[in-house]
């Protein structure tokens, strides 16, 4: 089995729908770090489980300055961002969003867990 990773910074802004008293329900921002995991049994025509760019480009091209309430029909919370790259990212069975230097929400694809990398 073949891994890559891919650190991507991204700047995004959203506010957060909760069933208690939160600043976070306010409109605000983020720098943030998303590491998008990637693998494959055989690499490609490339020799590549995925080009750096194209994993890059999948998440900068949909998230970088958005307001992620515009963009989706769920809320926004870093798991939920998390899940959503994992499932809209080929080959990518693991993504961890960091918010902040603090704050990190991992997906991690059922049947990975103990993935490498």
């Amino acid at each position: 089995m073949y891994y890559v990773k891919k650190r991507i910074e991204v700047a995004f802004a959203h506010s957060l729908c909760l069933t208690y008293e939160s600043k976070c329900q306010r409109f605000h921002g983020h720098n943030g770090i998303v590491t998008v995991y990637c693998c494959s049994e055989e690499l490609d025509e490339n020799g590549m489980v995925a080009d750096f760019s194209h994993i890059s480009s999948s998440v900068k091209d949909k998230l970088d300055h958005r307001c992620l309430n515009e963009l989706f029909d769920f809320n926004p919370t870093a798991e939920n961002i998390a899940h959503w790259i994992c499932e809209h990212t080929p080959k990518c069975y693991k993504v961890s969003v960091q918010e902040s230097e603090g704050n990190t929400a991992v997906y991690v694809k059922p049947g990975f867990e103990n993935a490498a990398l």
